[in-house]
């Protein structure tokens, strides 16, 4: 007689108990992974074989096996904060000892500008170049940028706009920017020199003839081109076909290179180009005055696309006006994209990626080492991590300003507790039993 039984009963319940009161207390820890107890029956060995009488001695705890199911995923107002929804690990570093394992996805920066956990470990990617192109390669601690963007000289203008056709030729011989009835329709845009320093562009559309239009042309209020009286001369002669439609030629004059045949000169003597596709280079933009009474720099070889406008009989419309320059900025703030790209967003509206977040997956999650922290490192037992970016193959996605609850079951745990409790109420019971069964063994006579 013994109490092997009981006593090992009291030990497994105990330790369930333990589990248990683990989940519980992670119910709020964002990244947790509920934990529970696997027990397994204890046979003791027998001599030349076993019987087929054996009696167990109890029971033992086999395994406590961490349940990597997928938490809830609750949004938050920080966008450093970031959930995987799906497969996946954050690879975090302390820069020194290998490479540790996280769910949990509050991030912040630290002083250095890295991104780092509560721990101090940094979350691992690739990082991008000063253009914003990310070249996959070993996973780096990321960092953010601190220093600005650096303007961008314009290079390309492209204009998208309706011409109505049942607008009468513009009165008067020449065009004077300061008489709108000697021009049809006026529209600007702000383009910039290679300091970033705004120069606005306003672009003056007069009719001629039927379907015949002449663009003008003037930067803070000066034409890009003049003659010897000083008069505004236009950069391009749009025509287009009697049904309407897109631009059938454009004419430009004293412009070298352009694609077409040069078909005649103008009054200066200056070759006239026409091109078919309503592209075509502006005039060099001179250093004109702005408002602080500096002068900008000089512009020059800005392609203008025209192919996408059009003749018909209604309003006016401007439908598209970009260009490609931009003044420098300084950082304002970052988002991270499902993908795991690391978007920096300027103070002039321009953003770029700064780098990507990689994640790792392991064949056999469960056989990853808790370290606290809400962190896991590799062992034998897991295999080696897989690397990738969300997204790719069975990589989860990332869900920017959100993290991702705790997967334990705040109510299965109440009743997995309920039932513990009874299990140690039992195991106790077989003791007092065999207690009781001693002391009547010890009584006779």
């Amino acid at each position: 007689m013994g109490f092997q039984q009981g006593l090992s009963g009291l030990n497994v319940s105990a330790r369930n108990l333990e589990v248990i009161g683990n989940n519980v207390a992670n119910t709020s820890t964002y990244g947790a992974k509920a934990a529970r107890a696997e027990f397994a029956d204890m046979y003791a060995s027998a001599l030349n074989g076993s019987g087929s009488n054996n009696i167990g001695i109890g029971a033992n705890i086999g395994a406590v096996a961490q349940q990597f199911t997928q938490g809830n995923i609750t949004t938050t107002e920080n966008p450093m904060d970031l959930a995987i929804n799906g497969n996946g690990f954050f690879q975090l570093s302390d820069g020194k000892n290998p490479t540790i394992y996280s769910r949990n996805g509050q991030f912040k920066l630290n002083r250095e500008g890295y991104i780092v956990n509560n721990e101090g470990h940094m979350l691992l990617g690739y990082q991008a170049d000063n253009q914003g192109t990310i070249i996959p390669s070993q996973a780096t601690p990321l960092t953010l940028p601190t220093s600005g963007i650096e303007p961008n000289q314009t290079d390309q203008i492209k204009l998208q706009m309706t011409f109505d056709s049942r607008s009468g030729v513009a009165s008067g011989t020449a065009i004077d920017f300061d008489d709108p009835t000697s021009y049809n329709f006026a529209t600007s845009q702000t383009t910039y020199d290679i300091k970033g320093q705004a120069v606005g562009l306003t672009y003056y559309m007069r009719k001629t003839s039927a379907d015949n239009w002449d663009v003008y042309v003037a930067a803070n209020g000066t034409s890009l081109q003049s003659d010897g009286a000083g008069d505004p001369v236009r950069v391009a002669s749009i025509t287009f076909a009697a049904a309407g439609g897109t631009p059938t030629t454009t004419s430009t004059g004293a412009l070298q290179g352009d694609p077409g045949t040069i078909t005649t000169y103008d009054a200066n003597n200056n070759p006239i180009t026409t091109v078919t596709d309503g592209k075509f280079t502006l005039p060099d933009i001179p250093a004109v005055t702005m408002s602080s009474g500096a002068l900008t720099e000089p512009i020059s070889g800005i392609s203008f696309n025209l192919a996408e406008s059009s003749e018909y009989g209604s309003s006016f419309a401007v439908t598209g006006l970009t260009q490609t320059g931009y003044a420098p900025g300084q950082l304002s703030s970052i988002n991270i994209e499902s993908n795991g790209i690391v978007m920096a967003r300027y103070s002039n509206g321009q953003s770029k990626p700064a780098g990507q977040v990689e994640l790792a997956t392991f064949r056999n999650p469960q056989g990853l080492q808790p370290m606290g922290g809400n962190e896991w490192s590799a062992t034998y037992a897991s295999g080696d991590p897989v690397t990738g970016i969300p997204g790719d193959g069975n990589m989860g996605l990332l869900q920017s300003g959100a993290l991702e609850e705790s997967n334990v079951d705040l109510t299965g745990e109440l009743v997995n507790m309920i039932v513990a409790q009874r299990m140690y109420q039992a195991n106790a019971q077989t003791i007092k039993t065999e207690d009781q069964v001693l002391q009547t063994l010890v009584n006779l006579r």
